[in-house]
């Protein structure tokens, strides 16, 4: 027959509960520490879109800008031309 928490009322049950909540959040934890930085490291090197140039990138040229712009639809094709000789 049981009495209290554990067998025999020794206690174990409870030892064994307060192990078991923090064996779940310690996963927990590791879960939210795991995504918190694979966002890091999608910010860093290797990412193809935005300006989240990370370290040992190499910087851009004004040409380079000038390209971006008139890909984004910033600026026409003439303008485009009239800066890209200006730059020259």
């Amino acid at each position: 027959m049981m009495y209290g928490w554990g067998w025999n009322g020794d206690g174990a049950g409870l030892i064994g509960m307060a192990i078991m909540m923090i064996f779940w959040l310690a996963i927990v934890v590791g879960i939210v520490l795991l995504v918190v930085w694979l966002v890091r490291q999608s910010g860093q090197t290797g990412h193809t879109g935005g300006t989240g140039a990370g370290p040992g990138a190499l910087p851009e040229t004004p040409l380079d800008i000038l390209k971006a712009r008139y890909a984004r639809g910033e600026i026409d094709k003439a303008e485009f031309e009239e800066k890209k000789k200006d730059l020259a």
